[in-house]
């Protein structure tokens, strides 16, 4: 024979006691205004009062009264004079150990009984800790991705069009390798930081950092039909903010560094890439390797955007130098453009390697390796110095070998000196150095 159900009238006052008495949200019922008439054990060790100590008192009473109280103590008042019939909000709340709480505010008035107030207090703090660490730890936009959605927690990914911003520091290997650990990641720490408040700024989303540079991803996971625009506007306040990070560099007794970022838009996989043990947010497929690729092609204080990306924004862009180059595996030519401008927004700095100063013959001679990638080739090749910069950034190198423009180089002056061949005039190639040296012109001198 089925037994029957349990309805709410056929509690007693002893099962309503219990109930009340094992909410382990704190619980608490006043009348219609404000006067306690029941805590539960929850709410007494919340608030820190007894049964005894609250008798004839509203609930605003019995909060410590300090500063940070305020808004907690001003919802109640609110809420009790206009007998507000459903309420809920979040709020600050220092105990009186001086501890800080995370409580979310439930109040229901009902007019039953001569009108009462039911009052729930629930503490987040730990979720809103853990919420905290895990924004930290990857970004704001994944966390609310993965903690929102149901398809946060799931493998798999869709394909979306989006935006990839890639950024790199210029000559990061020499100068780490000149800093103690302690110092590169003082270093970083800041810079990231510096980067990351614009990114956040312009709704992208940080994928990773990898090592000294940052992977951003722009129109996911949430939606923005401006993400070409936004990750532009983007990539020229980081590099003008590299006025203030070199600043503070300086401040520290570090070294300056100098950026490079490259843009493209396309069609890209999003989404949970891993195994169920662990997974991570993540974008893939040919947009994010030509992002990587045209990034690898700046010098520092440039922004280089694909024609994908300039199709899509309707702001006036300033364009500066333009290039074309094969990816491999590609079958085209991918058009590259040098950004100075989009809207009222101005690069500071650009490509433009200025007068030269040129010096006299006998030019110093040098020899130098170009670069595959991270990788120092084993062939050298020679030439002499004709000239360089007024700012130490540029130089120009004349040389009987065949280079290609773009290439990296390594200048074996010195402890060495990293470069990139930006154009050339016959046999003579302009050389931006990555970063500038401090003694540059001691360094010549070296070599004479």
């Amino acid at each position: 024979m089925e037994k029957p159900s349990l309805a709410y009238r056929d509690l007693n006052d002893n099962q309503m006691r219990f109930i009340f008495s094992t909410i382990e949200d704190a619980l608490c019922i006043t009348n219609g205004k404000g006067h306690i008439l029941y805590v539960n054990p929850a709410a007494e060790e919340l608030l820190g009062v007894s049964k005894k100590g609250i008798q004839k008192k509203r609930l605003h009473e019995v909060i410590p009264f300090v500063e940070r109280n305020d808004e907690f103590i001003q919802t109640f008042i609110d809420t009790f004079d206009k007998k507000t019939r459903c309420r809920h909000k979040l709020v600050d709340y220092e105990n009186l150990n001086g501890k800080v709480l995370k409580l979310r505010i439930s109040m229901s008035y009902s007019d039953y009984f001569g009108g009462i107030f039911v009052v729930l207090l629930s503490d987040l703090t730990e979720l809103f800790r853990v919420n905290s660490a895990f924004s930290r730890y990857t970004s704001p936009q994944i966390a609310e991705y993965v903690l929102t959605t149901e398809e946060g927690e799931r493998q798999g990914g869709k394909s979306r069009d989006v935006t990839i911003l890639m950024s790199d520091l210029r000559g990061f290997t020499a100068i780490s390798a000149r800093l103690d650990p302690m110092q590169l990641i003082h270093l970083l720490n800041n810079y990231f930081e510096k980067m990351v408040e614009i990114i956040e700024k312009y709704s992208g989303t940080v994928i990773e950092f990898l090592g000294d540079g940052i992977f951003v991803v722009f129109g996911a996971p949430a939606d923005d039909p401006l993400h070409p625009s936004h990750a532009v506007h983007c990539a020229v306040e980081m590099q003008n903010k590299m006025e203030e990070v070199n600043a503070w560099n300086r401040g520290e007794g570090l070294p300056e560094l100098e950026m490079g970022i490259g843009i493209h838009s396309g069609l890209s996989v999003v989404g949970n890439i891993g195994s169920i043990q662990k997974m991570k947010y993540g974008c893939i497929g040919e947009t994010v390797n030509l992002a990587g690729r045209i990034e690898s092609l700046t010098i520092g204080g440039q922004v280089l955007i694909s024609s994908s990306v300039r199709d899509r924004i309707t702001e006036h862009l300033r364009i500066g130098s333009k290039q074309t180059f094969m990816p491999k595996g590609s079958q085209s030519d991918i058009i590259v453009l040098e950004v100075t401008a989009i809207g009222s927004t101005v690069l500071t700095q650009s490509e433009d390697p200025g007068f030269p100063h040129e010096i006299a013959p006998p030019w110093p001679q040098l020899q130098f390796s170009l670069l595959n990638g991270k990788t120092v080739e084993m062939v050298t090749y020679e030439g002499v110095l004709t000239a360089f910069s007024g700012d130490h950034r540029f130089l120009w190198l004349k040389t009987a070998a065949e280079l290609r423009l773009r290439r990296n180089v390594l200048l074996k002056v010195g402890n060495g000196l990293y470069a990139k061949i930006l154009s050339r005039d016959k046999d003579t190639y302009i050389l931006c150095l990555t970063p500038k040296p401090d003694n540059l012109e001691e360094l010549l001198r070296s070599l004479s």
